[in-house]
């Protein structure tokens, strides 16, 4: 079992849903793994230490010490002794000081604290969940590292309908589950990815780009850092930053400049991702000063950039694995299966900009991933971290042979 043995400390805060964390703290020790439970002061107002108690077999932590003999709680130590922290559920109050550092609680201050990895459960009415504030702090925390396991839609405690249920206990024990299974699934392996937009210039003033954000690929490269592989990043012009300190990152501009830096990474790598947008096409020519306007037709001539994956396809040793992605608006599949072949791909990510909350700027995607023997998997919306997290447990598959 993934969890035998896992430390985890299970918070607790003031909703209705605290009633699942004694069925989601009664399958953590069933699966093996010692727990701690820190519950803040409203959430005692719906589940009580005693019950918490008894299921977990340690004295539940509320406050910062013990009223009665002194003892001191460190939050420190808690957040040290942790493999993992989970807190399930989570309202928007609590969201809200987590994202914001307000630490006046022992939970917060032990999420502060925390050095391993941390799954939010939120669960609150649908209006709560929707408003701008709610998902901006959830971006925050997303921004830091934290694991969000988003709510289910149904019927709420309002008897409204809508998302903001805490998911279920099993399937959040799923997740951690999951997570330390291909926590090191990558272990001693070198990953080279590729990552937003390229720009090709026209003068000083003005490129040739597109609408790609890079949110994709950096979230493939947390992930396969989180998996314990040695990350580079080579990343066009975006405005995200990196968190895992397993991820080296070399900022490029132009097609030309990526080019350089991939074939370069690639023959110290065991797998590359060509996660970025890279231009097909570049100007000609690049004038040396602002093109200034004249009254008359503007004609660009444009010539072809090189093919960066294609050029990887032809230089793959056996051993090495090669994954592309393709971004279609027609013929989808076929256009995928072409990709794959001419390029010597292992197997291709396609994402279609048919699809709803799929493709550029998107927090979400919706992939099929289509494999060289001509196996063929089709998987729903879902944030770009978990569609990173699929890609990353396939490859696994194809680097642990």
């Amino acid at each position: 079992m993934t969890l035998k043995g896992k430390h985890i400390v299970l918070g607790i805060t003031g909703s209705i849903a605290a009633y699942k964390a004694a069925y989601l703290l009664r399958a953590f020790i069933k699966k093996g793994a010692e727990v701690q439970v820190v519950i803040t002061p409203a959430g005692k107002e719906f589940i009580t230490p005693v019950t918490l108690s008894a299921l977990s077999g340690k004295p539940v932590v509320s406050e910062f010490f013990t009223a009665n003999d002194g003892t001191w709680h460190s939050h420190v130590d808690l957040g040290l002794w942790a493999d993992a922290m989970v807190i399930a559920p989570a309202t928007a109050s609590s969201i809200g000081k987590m994202a914001h550092g307000i630490a006046d609680n022992m939970l917060i201050t032990t999420y502060l604290s925390s050095k391993a990895p941390v799954f939010i459960a939120p669960a609150m009415d649908l209006d709560m969940f929707a408003h701008p504030s709610t998902q901006h702090n959830l971006d925050l925390l997303r921004s830091y590292g934290n694991h969000i396991i988003e709510p289910t839609s149904g019927e709420l405690a309002s008897h409204l309908e809508g998302k903001g249920r805490m998911e279920e206990p099993d399937r959040i024990v799923a997740i951690i589950e999951d997570f330390f299974a291909t926590q090191q699934s990558l272990s001693k392996k070198k990953v080279m990815i590729t990552a937003g937009p390229t720009y090709e210039k026209l003068d000083p003033v003005r490129f040739i780009g597109n609408y790609s954000s890079g949110k994709m690929g950096f979230a493939i490269a947390e992930a396969c850092a989180k998996a314990g592989a040695e990350v580079t990043l080579i990343t066009g012009p975006v405005s995200l930053t990196t968190h895992h300190p397993g991820i080296t990152r070399i900022d490029v501009e132009s097609a030309d400049e990526m080019y350089e830096a991939a074939t370069a990474s690639f023959t110290q790598s065991d797998a590359a991702i060509m996660c970025a947008a890279v231009a097909d096409y570049k100007p000609a020519t690049c004038s040396q000063q602002k093109m200034k306007r004249s009254g008359d037709d503007l004609t660009l001539q444009l010539v072809p950039n090189r093919d960066i994956a294609a050029a990887l396809g032809k230089i793959k040793k056996k051993g090495q694995c090669l994954i592309g992605f393709a971004l279609e608006t027609n013929d989808e599949a076929t256009n995928a299966q072409s990709k794959l072949e001419k390029k010597n791909l292992d197997f291709v990510v396609l994402n279609s900009l048919q699809n709803p909350g799929a493709g550029f700027r998107h927090d979400t995607n919706q992939v099929t991933i289509i494999e060289r023997n001509g196996q063929s998997t089709d998987y729903p919306c879902k944030p770009k971290s978990e569609v990173a997290d699929d890609i990353v447990a396939l490859l696994a598959q194809y680097l642990n042979r």
